[in-house]
């Protein structure tokens, strides 16, 4: 492999290298410990929220950069307004779970509707949100916390110890089912790989060198086999693995196969242009940011189940992690550009930073600092690969 494929490579799997050489970095760092299995599981126990959220921030994000900043204390009020219906009003779980959905979605329309409709600007209208329904789950909570008993919304949205995916296999001191999952989820990786490529060679689309192909191919899936290998080790799938996956795999589908998904990147690309072209860009917008507070509203019912209660503080500072994982991931500032795999490659990434440096015992203030500078860094490669290719 030449100079030049090498340097395509890099550039088109940026990330992935970089979330390779970061935890290798902190592997090292940390004698070994980022990867014991009970972290590995709290990685994705911890940050579950955070691929939800990143996934409905990419959304907005594709509509032009626009950011959504209201999605922490959505998650908040939300929490609050279900935890008090089934501790305070014994109000059937299966009841307040549809009503979370319903206040999230209701919420997203709300600040949707300004903004696709009316052209508030949604730094300013989100921003608003931001304070507004923070100060609402005050009022709901009446500035107290509310402990979450019920143990069937619990154990379903991965709070708790017995949160896991029970093992269909007997066999003592490793949960097979795991291994499983991650050995099939690597098979069903590089068969769509393949079936992609093939297509764009019928189609005549240009297509990338067939190494840089089956490095990735091989690199991703040794990823995902040893993930599996470590959550076998410790007590198997958790349950918000579970509903991160079905977020992951719904939204991805959209965004890459249909039609909807299409006219978010044909807004973000040049707005006039797609309406021009017969695209109801003010209904993509409202469409991006309702789906924001449904998808909000998930990540409310992972945050209180994990906590196995609400809390006026709940949500404080998700909208950065949201945001920070969508421009890390590859989202464009400028819109237009992104992927959902490239959001979840961002939330690890981040999640990844964070666990290393508690492990390490790293300031808080600290940890901020190098997030920030993570953020920015991303950020600029952005900017400076959009001014190289004009």
């Amino acid at each position: 492999m030449n100079r030049a494929k090498v340097m395509s490579f890099i550039k088109a799997n940026t990330m992935i290298i970089a979330l390779v050489v970061i935890t290798a970095f902190f592997v090292w760092q940390t004698g070994g410990k980022i990867i014991l299995p009970q972290n590995v599981s709290n990685l994705i126990s911890q940050n579950a929220y955070v691929f939800v959220l990143a996934t409905g921030m990419l959304l907005c994000i594709l509509t032009g950069g626009n950011i959504d900043l209201s999605v922490g204390s959505v998650v908040c009020i939300v929490g609050a307004a279900g935890a008090t219906l089934m501790e305070n009003r014994d109000v059937h779980w299966v009841i307040a779970v549809i009503f979370m959905l319903i206040l999230g979605i209701a919420i997203g329309a709300w600040q949707g509707f300004w903004i696709a409709y009316v052209r508030v600007p949604p730094f300013i209208c989100t921003l608003a949100g931001m304070l507004i329904f923070r100060g609402l789950s005050n009022i709901i909570l009446d500035g107290l916390t509310v402990s979450l008993t019920n143990t069937t919304f619990i154990r379903l949205f991965g709070g708790g110890a017995d949160c896991y995916i029970s093992d269909l296999f007997s066999v003592e001191g490793f949960n097979l089912t795991a291994m499983v999952a991650g050995i099939i989820t690597s098979v069903i990786y590089i068969i769509i790989q393949i079936q992609g490529r093939v297509k764009k060679i019928r189609k005549g689309y240009e297509i990338e060198p067939i190494q840089n192909m089956l490095i990735r191919s091989v690199i991703i899936s040794a990823v995902i086999i040893a993930f599996s290998f470590q959550l076998s080790r410790y007590r198997g799938i958790p349950t918000a693995l579970v509903i991160v996956v079905i977020v992951v795999l719904v939204y991805g589908y959209i965004t890459s196969k249909t039609v909807l998904g299409r006219h978010f990147y044909a807004v973000g690309g040049n707005e006039k242009a797609a309406r021009l072209s017969g695209i109801n860009t003010n209904r993509i917008y409202f469409i991006a940011y309702t789906n924001m507070g449904f998808l909000s509203a998930l990540a409310g019912m992972l945050t209180i189940a994990r906590f196995t209660s609400a809390q006026p503080s709940y949500g404080q500072n998700y909208e950065m992690d949201a945001i920070a994982s969508c421009f890390i991931g590859g989202a464009s500032a400028y819109g237009g550009t992104g992927k959902v795999s490239g959001v979840i490659i961002g939330a690890l990434l981040m999640g990844v930073i964070n666990i290393g440096m508690s492990i390490k015992g790293v300031d808080s203030n600290w940890q901020k600092v190098v997030k920030g500078l993570v953020l920015l860094g991303a950020v600029i490669f952005d900017v400076v690969s959009k001014k190289k290719n004009n």
